[in-house]
């Protein structure tokens, strides 16, 4: 495993290390590396989804109207009788 050195504001690192301090943490290292593990997958989360924007609005307007596109949901999901 890589090490890393950061310098960090004073309040931020109190704040770090009471986190760590809390339980839910072995030490400061498990803490970042959870921030950076959370971020990452935030990041993956936010790309899929501009993804799917693109996607959207490259397929065009539609014709349908909302309450086609309601209908549409409903039927899809068995709630229509």
């Amino acid at each position: 495993m890589a090490t890393m050195n950061i310098s960090l504001p004073d309040p931020m690192k109190a704040w770090i290390e009471a986190q760590a301090a809390s339980g839910r943490y072995s030490n400061v290292s498990d803490f970042v590396r959870d921030l950076v593990r959370r971020e990452q997958e935030r990041t993956e989360k936010i790309a899929a989804m501009q993804v799917l924007l693109d996607e959207g609005r490259a397929s065009g307007d539609s014709d349908m109207t909302m309450e086609d596109i309601r209908q549409s949901v409903l039927a899809e999901l068995g709630l229509q009788g």
